[in-house]
């Protein structure tokens, strides 16, 4: 067991792995998986990671970098924020992507994208996500790849685009709750879906 906890392939492989065996003690087939279900499972996966980084950066990095000394710091600016941005990054793309995909193959991306009752909240909040991933892509990433030192520039440049990454970083941490409520509200008719949609 010490093996497979040691390595992070091998720790996620054994999860696909007793995953397969849960289903199958379940009594499910894999023969009869629609695309729909794994397609939202993985949009599920990939938010998780997504929102998850996110929230790491904005209530655990942000907040305890001052705390750090000087002399410590460069171990989180030269291997944990750049490996955390990498799947932050990542994560949030494959999120946007898989979601479009469970909107299409659910036939409901256009009604969606265009607010149209009964997809008014998932549609809000696949634009929020949008934007989030908009964010996350073409603000927070190239201002981080400054702030970092992994693109050289002056000093005064390194600092202001700290400043615009963390806070727009902050934005998405706004945004990724009403996000978060419309995504969840769109699949259970409850009474704040029903205000609404």
């Amino acid at each position: 067991m010490t093996s497979i906890l040691t390595s992070l392939g091998r720790t996620v492989l054994a999860g696909f792995v007793l995953l397969i065996l849960i289903v199958l003690a379940l009594g499910g087939n894999f023969s009869s998986a629609e695309l729909p279900f794994i397609f939202r499972w993985l949009h599920v996966m990939f938010g998780v990671m997504w929102i998850g980084l996110l929230w790491y950066f904005n209530f655990v990095q942000i907040p305890s970098m001052p705390k750090i000394p000087d002399e410590q710091k460069p171990a989180i600016g030269k291997v944990i924020a750049p490996t955390a941005l990498f799947w932050f990054r990542w994560a949030a793309l494959l999120t946007v992507l898989t979601g479009l995909i469970v909107a299409i193959v659910n036939g409901y991306a256009h009604q969606a994208f265009t607010l149209q009752a009964p997809f008014r909240a998932i549609g809000l909040g696949m634009w929020i996500a949008l934007v989030m991933a908009f964010n996350v892509w073409f603000i927070i990433w190239p201002n981080q790849k400054r702030a970092l030192g992994i693109v050289a520039v002056e000093p005064d440049v390194k600092a202001k685009s700290a400043r615009v990454a963390m806070l727009t970083s902050r934005l998405n941490t706004v945004l990724s709750v009403p996000m978060l409520f419309l995504m969840v509200a769109q699949s259970h008719n409850t009474t704040w879906f029903v205000i609404v949609s």
